[in-house]
């Protein structure tokens, strides 16, 4: 794999650590800020919403410049946010810090994804990306962990200006490794905005809200259920997202790995086993062991999706890829964001912790349908053309 690779995964390690580590340290920032847990929360809820919003806008921000440049512009941004986060005086301030940093991300990730793509042949272009991806799965198994014990240790902003530094070290690596392409004559937006006229594309973008949003239904109370259902102490929990982290990494390198062979394939067997295995959580949870081996497959099945439909957006936008891409990017986290909310709801109603766990497997599931329905769509479409008329794509924008 070409070293520009390692640039986009330290870049995706960073942004990983400061997306996740806030959960741990939501009590020291509300007690620093004399605010409550739930408006602390707000520093979760509001990065999620930056990433939606973000991933278009940035996207079309950069129309006008290189991938290059604008990865590096991204990073410069994400190091920004992240200082202003680690130094500010009041929560507002926070607030605003976690927004700019959350600007980044989706841009990040969905152009980051394209040139990760370029690299390498036709046949290796999932795994292309899973190994950028695997710097985010690395930040739940190393990155979040480390955070919270030095932001518990030293104090919270010592986490983010760390963070900061791993900003700083992903943009040298960027504007070292990762080679310049320039923006060929005739590309522009308009050209982008073509791909979303391809109900395949769509498609893709439904089965990533759906299909990870199902993961984070789970996921998001999994304190709650761990320590009240499967009866373990508060301390295991970070253990327990470790061992989901580790769960994450697995299936980021083996989706990337069979998404090249077999596409399609590699989604139905993924999010049909997360459906069953979320339904079944419902009855694990109630065991500490099979409670915590269902917690590794939630994180392997769930992520084992990332590669191959972040690479089935790719290849439906044809030769206008990058907004796409980014546009897939906030797909996740509108799914992260869908779920928690209905996570929410079944346990106010007095359905139990384990509830989210059904919410999580009927998303799966439904994300499972609409990949019955995309794949049949394509076997429908006249032989030698794509599986919906899309008007001449422009030049791919670099």
């Amino acid at each position: 794999m070409p070293l520009a690779l390692l640039a986009l995964a330290i870049g995706a390690f960073g942004i990983g650590t400061t997306e996740f580590v806030i959960m741990g340290l939501l009590p020291e920032i509300a007690g620093d800020y004399g605010v409550s847990i739930p408006t602390a929360g707000l520093l979760v809820t509001g990065y999620a919403l930056g990433v939606v919003i973000g991933a278009p806008l940035m996207t079309v921000l950069g129309t006008r410049t290189s991938r290059k440049t604008m990865l590096m512009l991204l990073m410069g941004l994400f190091v920004v946010g992240n200082l202003l986060s680690a130094f500010a005086p009041s929560f507002p301030v926070m607030l605003a810090g976690r927004i700019v940093t959350s600007l980044a991300h989706g841009a990040f990730f969905g152009i980051g994804a394209v040139v990760a793509a370029d690299l390498v042949a036709s046949d290796k272009k999932a795994g292309a990306i899973a190994t950028m991806f695997t710097g985010l799965t690395i930040a739940n198994i190393v990155g979040v962990p480390l955070g919270t014990f030095i932001g518990q240790a030293v104090g919270w902003r010592t986490t983010f200006v760390v963070v900061a530094s791993l900003g700083v070290l992903g943009l040298l690596g960027i504007a070292k490794l990762v080679p310049a392409a320039p923006r060929p004559e005739g590309a522009h937006l308009r050209g982008e905005l073509t791909a979303f006229r391809n109900p395949q594309v769509l498609l893709a973008m439904a089965m990533t809200v759906l299909g990870f949003g199902g993961v984070f239904a789970a996921i998001t109370y999994i304190a709650p259920m761990m320590t009240h259902v499967a009866g373990y102490s508060e301390g295991a929990v970070t253990w327990l997202l470790v061992l989901f982290g580790i769960g994450m990494f697995l299936g980021n390198l083996l989706g990337g790995k069979y998404a090249d062979r077999k596409l399609m394939p590699m989604l139905y067997t993924t999010l049909g086993g997360l459906a069953v295995t979320l339904g079944l959580f419902t009855l694990t949870a109630h065991n500490k062991i099979l409670a915590a081996v269902t917690i590794l497959l939630v994180g392997a099945l769930g992520f084992a999706t990332v590669p191959p439909l972040q690479k089935r957006v790719l290849d439906q936008a044809h030769g206008a890829p990058t907004l796409a891409s980014a546009v897939n990017i906030g797909a996740f986290n509108l799914g992260n964001a869908l779920s928690a909310w209905l996570g929410g709801i079944v346990i106010s109603a007095g359905l139990g912790y384990t509830a989210p766990n059904w919410v999580g497997a009927a998303l799966a599931a439904a994300a499972l349908a609409l990949a019955f329905w995309s794949a049949a769509l394509e076997r429908r479409a006249p032989a030698g053309a794509p599986a919906a008329t899309v008007p001449t794509p422009a030049p791919v924008l670099h």
